[in-house]
């Protein structure tokens, strides 16, 4: 039974990032594999000058995930809240800046693989304050709050179920 749930689970999750527009889904790749070190992302994401550019952003931006994942703060007391949070909304703000994620979902899909599950509660968080800063253009900022919905932003709680699909890259096949 835990084998069938485990993959009813796994199965959703691969159904959500399918949801997700094409370049949300080739970012959330991209970042997944800079974000745990899975490949170099040089080699196999950089197609122009600019996006070898954009991914050599991005290694310094995930520079702070790894001292993320190890101090998510719990979530019934304020230790460690700001150093966490500014950290994690500097991190997210990197990524909505790129303009290839589009909405909170997508968002939250990404971050609970960079950071893991114990992550989920402060997502919404970090959403909003990346979202809302002056960086991020009007239109865009409208874009991305809007896409995070009453039940995310009030949450009563969550998952600690880690997840279980991460995508990666698939190299295309000639015809």
């Amino acid at each position: 039974m835990a084998i069938a749930g485990t993959a009813s689970v796994t199965i959703a999750e691969m159904r959500e990032f399918a949801s997700f527009t094409a370049a949300e889904q080739r970012y959330i790749r991209r970042s997944l594999d800079i974000g745990l070190a899975r490949c170099d992302a040089f080699r196999l994401w950089g197609r122009s000058p600019e996006e070898c550019a954009a991914i050599r952003g991005q290694y310094v931006a995930y520079q702070e995930l790894k001292l993320l994942r190890y101090s998510i703060p719990a979530d019934h007391n304020f230790e460690g809240i700001e150093q966490f949070l500014g950290k994690l909304a500097r991190v997210a703000a990197y990524d909505l800046s790129q303009e290839r994620i589009d909405c909170f979902g997508a968002f939250r899909f990404l971050y609970e693989r960079l950071l893991g599950a114990r992550s989920r509660p402060w997502l919404p968080s970090a959403f909003c304050a990346a979202a809302a800063l002056p960086q991020i253009a009007p239109s865009r900022r409208k874009l991305l709050l809007q896409s995070l919905s009453e039940a995310a932003a009030t949450a009563p709680g969550w998952s600690d179920r880690a997840p279980g699909f991460f995508p990666e890259y698939i190299d295309e096949v000639a015809a």
